[in-house]
């Protein structure tokens, strides 16, 4: 098991973090997310996965979920 976390921007209520989860729970082999939300700013996003993710899949994931972007891209 791993855990990362990401730093993601767009998010700023709890129907976002229900979002975010859900899309990074179906990519394959996350077994945990957790969200730290920090309305408008920068929410920690941490994601517990049986082998580290690509970040271009935690990125699409994010998309999905609604326009949410990893901070820095």
């Amino acid at each position: 098991m791993t855990s990362a976390t990401y730093h993601v921007t767009g998010m700023t209520c709890e129907h976002c973090v229900h979002a975010v989860t859900g899309e990074l729970k179906n990519l394959a082999g996350v077994t945990g997310v957790t969200v730290d939300l920090v309305p408008e700013g920068r929410s920690a996003v941490t994601v517990t996965s049986e082998a580290p993710l690509p970040s271009a899949a935690v990125a699409d994931a994010l998309d999905e979920a609604g326009g949410y972007r990893l901070a820095g891209n």
